[in-house]
């Protein structure tokens, strides 16, 4: 037995050649290819459905569900222009009011969000983390769960009908998702930094302002680009504050297209939700950067 074992031991074992560098590299090539293969479609997936908004933008109303796809037979602008003057008020109008809210609410989470965020991340106070707690279960509350007492409260304040129901809650860091994503982002912030400027005579405020503020750049953008987009692209809060036509936010604007009773305006329709798309683009171009290093900045403590 022990001579079987020392035989097979002793025995060459075959080894399997490695494949040429140029199979190698040629099955390489094909694993990237096909990757890249389906990255693409799945992207025209995805973008498909604004290609079609866009293209059916440049169509007469007649044909925009008469003809498929995306061959466009017919340019029209008619559309655009007739959508900018369709309803009580000229497109741009509220276009103006969506911008006045979105400014005000991206104001408000900035002071308000950061200045919470300061507080849990550095300062030290009774029941911190209790309240830290408490303001997280804040996120998995529904909007319809304090819908009708904001609504009263409001209603009894007189500000039905203006743009303070929209703007006035984001100053009081109502706001949890991103006060959450503040305090991790201050954490990872050296407290040496602190401590040198406690050292020379700064308290927290001139701390917070001087040294945290300066540095939280990433942060402050992630922040002012979702408060945008959810801002502006919010539809429900105001059809329940904002009754008078002439104090319509965009979205509102773009329902009054729409006419269960008579043949509903697609063209124009459609017209004006690419212009409202266009402030959307151009922010998420321009502040990507800001958005790709705040969330893996915040994520890496």
């Amino acid at each position: 037995m022990t001579d079987l074992k020392e035989s097979l031991a002793a025995a060459p074992t075959l080894a399997i050649p490695p494949l040429p560098g140029k199979a190698v590299a040629g099955v390489s090539r094909l694993r990237s290819m096909v990757k890249h293969l389906l990255l693409i479609v799945a992207s025209f997936v995805m973008i498909y459905p604004v290609l079609w908004l866009l293209v059916s933008s440049f169509r007469p109303t007649a044909v925009i569900f008469r003809t498929p796809g995306l061959w466009l037979n017919d340019l029209v602008f008619k559309n655009y222009s007739d959508g900018w003057f369709a309803l009580s008020q000229p497109f741009g109008h509220y276009i103006l009011n969506s911008a006045i809210v979105v400014i005000g609410a991206v104001a408000g989470n900035l002071i308000a969000c950061s200045l919470a965020a300061y507080a849990f991340a550095r300062l030290s106070f009774r029941f911190k983390t209790l309240w830290f707690a408490i303001m997280l279960l804040t996120v998995m509350i529904p909007i319809h769960v304090v819908l009708v007492p904001q609504y009263i409260l409001f209603n009894n304040l007189g500000w039905v009908n203006t743009f303070l129901p929209l703007v006035l809650p984001k100053f009081l860091g109502t706001d949890a998702f991103f006060i959450f994503l503040m305090v991790q982002f201050i954490r990872s912030i050296p407290r040496e930094l602190d401590e040198a400027a406690r050292i020379d005579g700064c308290g927290h405020g001139r701390i917070f302002f001087s040294v945290i503020l300066p540095l939280m750049g990433p942060a402050l953008g992630t922040t002012a680009i979702f408060t945008f987009i959810w801002t502006w692209s919010d539809f429900f809060t105001p059809l329940i504050y904002l009754t008078n036509p002439n104090t319509y936010t965009v979205p509102v604007a773009l329902k009054q297209f729409l006419d269960a009773t008579s043949g509903s305006n697609w063209g124009a329709l459609f017209a004006m939700s690419i212009v409202t798309l266009i402030p959307l683009f151009l922010v998420f171009l321009f502040g990507q950067r800001f958005l790709v290093k705040g969330i893996a900045t915040t994520g890496g403590k």
